[in-house]
């Protein structure tokens, strides 16, 4: 078989091959990424290379290439047929001659590839004469897009000198042709603009430094960038893109003053810390490499003081100490800036730092007196005449020494009557004498004011001393209450002593104690100094007794280690104990008490016994006073009302039942109404009668509550619970009889109440009550 080749002057083309091993061996030795084919036979079938171009604008279908099989006779009796992707729609095939035609415009970036099959068929019988086989079709690229910088546009920095050759970024653009074929996707880059600073590498798209550039000349660059692919060939496709680089700073610049010399003043009343002035230097760059610091040189640092303002950079000039026109007019200082931050990278061999001088002129003020001290301290003896020197206090006015200055005392009229100073020269002296012990220091406040100029005043402490003197003599520091027992024994320990001395001492207090010189030979007692401020007490003889002489009064001398030394005289009182050797302090007391009293135990006992019985006879008759105070018929009148409140009448008798209301027992607010009084059987007030005259035990008695009882059960008015019945029962044995009006038969008008009177004073009131209501009756 013949296989024919095909169009070799297409710019794109379509390859064709069998997929079946063997059937096609592809060249390695293809330069321009295209196939050649090797003539092979398999199964009847013989391949060649089939291409059709990419983009094809032809309407007509444009020959690829064609199929034969070896058992092609040349008499029309085969029929070749193509199936798979595209067949009939895309690619088509003669059936007579096996040429095969694409008839529609191909895009390998859509597809760069078909999956065909073809077969063989004898047109008489039907049956293959050649077995299917499939094959791919490969699209062929042609150079149909444009570079794209898909990330544009690009930022990048790079720090100011840099070298050349310093990488400073990559730009890239893709192409969507195919890589693997031709140059349609092989690009070029180029730089547009940009030229003499920067350089671009063609192949990778690096852009690097091509000089060194100042920051403080220029700060950004526009670069543009061409990507062309074919190499860069004619007709080649080509696109652009901007990268915008921004040089930053590097710490290449010294700060710098602006001016040489500054001019600046104070005023000498100016108070530390005073703003005087403010310098500036000038730095190209910026950020921390322009941050400085501000510094003084020199013997003026310790008067004037520069700090850096960070927000603005500027060096402020602070007053450090005051100054004093009169003492010095003009200072002179060396003022030093340097960078904060230094990059040694870029460090040259001078330094990164410049100088200025500041001239400070001080201004003449007004200023109040000076004194010659701040604080003065003066010392005065204790005890001194009024008019006695303490000391001189000395101002000058620094304008002019030749005004006077005036002075006085402030702060408190107490020590203006303690002091005084001498408004000319300032000599203060004691207006009357000075107790150490009372104050031992005074302080004061002493003005000076300029005559001319009232309003300059100035002020100065005056510590005074006063000084000890010796002049109050030791004494014991308490009371000491002081025993000693009757069978005590000679050269025992009754007392341990001290003293103080409200002097003051340089070299400490010493005391010294005897007895005194009348005491010495009579006295039963003895003082024995301990040489440390203290002594003691000892008995001289052994036994004493009260009862011939209760106390004793030892006089002790002290003396003290004073210029010169005092003396005095104080006495102890000893008092004698009625107990062995050991003393007991509350015992002994109460002794003593006694003793003084001229009472003994028994007595005092008897006297608290009869002080007890007068309280309790006391409080007895205050008890029966309130208990008569209180209503003799208090009993009995509570226990009226409760009948009135369950009965709520005064009754008729026991069996008087209409009397009776049992709405009462339900409330107690009802309105009690006058009810006619039922007539009793005479039975039962004759009965009644003879209940009250005898005793509980009594028959008529016990007949009397079964009655009453069985009389309120069978009632129909009375609650239907339990209840408590209550009846008068005034005991036998009684000259009066009753006084219940529940027995009489007869009204309050026919009763006699005279005989009441006979009854004494406890039933007088009653009698007159009852005397009353027979009066206005009649």
């Amino acid at each position: 078989m013949n296989c024919y080749g095909l169009l070799p002057l297409m710019l794109m083309l379509v390859q064709l091959w069998p997929c079946s091993p063997g059937m096609w061996n592809r060249s390695a030795q293809n330069t321009d990424q295209s196939f050649t084919a090797v003539r092979r036979v398999k199964r009847g079938w013989v391949w060649e290379p089939l291409f059709a171009t990419e983009e094809q604008t032809s309407t007509e279908p444009v020959y690829v290439g064609q199929l034969k099989s070896d058992l092609e006779k040349q008499d029309g009796n085969l029929k070749y047929i193509l199936t798979g992707e595209g067949a009939g729609s895309i690619f088509i095939i003669d059936e007579y001659n096996g040429k095969i035609y694409v008839k529609q415009k191909l895009d390998r970036e859509k597809k760069p590839f078909y999956t065909l099959r073809a077969q063989a068929i004898n047109r008489s019988t039907q049956l293959p004469v050649e077995p299917e086989s499939e094959f791919i079709i490969k699209v062929r690229d042609i150079n149909d897009h444009e570079p794209q910088f898909l990330d544009g546009p690009y930022m990048a920095s790079v720090p100011e000198m840099s070298p050349e050759g310093t990488s400073v970024t990559q730009v890239t653009a893709t192409d969507g042709d195919d890589p693997s074929y031709g140059n349609s996707a092989r690009l070029l880059y180029s730089l547009i603009q940009g030229q003499p600073y920067f350089s671009v590498e063609p192949q990778t798209g690096v852009i690097r430094m091509a000089a060194q550039m100042d920051r403080e000349t220029k700060d950004q660059y526009l670069v543009i960038i061409q990507a062309k692919d074919m190499v860069g060939q004619d007709g080649a496709f080509s696109a652009t893109a901007t990268v915008t680089i921004n040089l930053s700073d590097i710490n290449d610049n010294p700060p710098k003053f602006q001016h040489r010399l500054y001019y600046m003043s104070v005023s000498e009343e100016a108070p530390v810390g005073t703003t005087v002035g403010k310098v500036f230097a000038e730095d190209s760059d910026i950020g921390e490499n322009a941050a400085m610091n501000y510094s003084i040189e020199g013997d003026s640092s310790d008067v004037f003081d520069i700090i850096t303002d960070n927000e603005t950079q500027e060096g402020i000039i602070l007053l450090r100490k005051r100054v004093d026109y009169e003492s010095k007019r003009r200072y002179s200082i060396r003022a030093k800036v340097v960078n904060r931050y230094i990059d040694d990278d870029v460090l040259k061999e001078e330094p990164f730092e410049d100088k200025a001088i500041v001239k400070i002129d001080v201004e003449d003020a007004d200023e109040p007196p000076v004194f010659t001290l701040e604080n003065y301290v003066m010392e005065i003896a204790e005890g001194a005449v009024s008019g006695s020197l303490v000391g001189i206090v000395t101002a000058r006015d620094p304008d002019n020494d030749d005004c006077p200055v005036r002075y006085s005392i402030v702060h408190g009229m107490r020590l203006k009557r303690l002091f005084s100073i001498n408004e000319h020269n300032g000599t203060i002296i004691t207006t009357k004498p000075l107790d150490r012990e009372i104050a031992s220091w005074h302080n004061i406040t002493v003005t000076a004011t300029e005559t001319r100029n009232p309003e300059q005043i100035s002020e100065a402490n005056v510590y005074i001393q006063v000084l000890n003197v010796n002049d109050h003599a030791p004494e014991f520091p308490k009371y000491y209450e002081t025993f000693v027992c009757e069978n005590a024994v000679s050269g025992q320990l009754i007392q341990s002593i001290s003293a103080v001395d409200r002097d003051d001492s340089a070299e400490g207090h010493h005391f010294y104690f005897s007895l005194a010189q009348e005491t010495t030979n009579n006295s039963h007692f003895t003082v024995k100094d301990n040489q440390d401020n203290t002594a003691g007490i000892f008995t001289a003889k052994s036994g004493f007794r009260r009862q011939e002489q209760f106390s004793f009064y030892l006089p002790i001398l002290i003396l003290d280690n004073g210029t010169p030394p005092l003396t005095s005289t104080n006495t102890l009182t000893i008092t004698v104990c009625d107990c062995d050797t050991e003393v007991n302090i509350l015992y002994c007391r109460y002794g003593a008490f006694m003793y003084a009293m001229g009472l003994s135990t028994e007595a005092l006992v008897a006297v608290l016994a009869c002080i007890l019985i007068l309280l309790v006879f006391f409080l007895a008759i205050v008890a029966i006073r309130q208990q008569r105070k209180k209503s003799p018929f208090s009993e009995k009148i509570e226990e009226f009302r409760e009948n009135i409140v369950r009965y709520d009448d005064e009754g008729g008798g026991e069996e008087d039942t209409e009397a009776f209301d049992i709405s009462a027992l339900r409330t107690r607010t009802v309105m009690r109404t006058h009810k006619p009084r039922r007539k009793v059987p005479t039975e039962i007030h004759s009965l009644y009668r003879q209940s009250l005259q005898v005793g509980p035990d009594s028959v008529i008695f016990r007949q009397f509550i079964a009655e009453k009882l069985e009389e309120a059960n069978t009632d129909p008015s009375v609650p239907p619970y339990d209840s408590l019945q209550t009846y008068a029962f005034e005991g036998t044995g009684s000259s009066a009889g009753s006084l219940s009006s529940l027995g009489s038969s007869t009204s309050d008008a026919d009763q006699n109440y005279d005989y009441l009177t006979d009854w004494g004073p406890h039933f007088k009131h009653l009698a007159g009550m009852y005397a009353s209501h027979r009066s206005v009756g009649d």
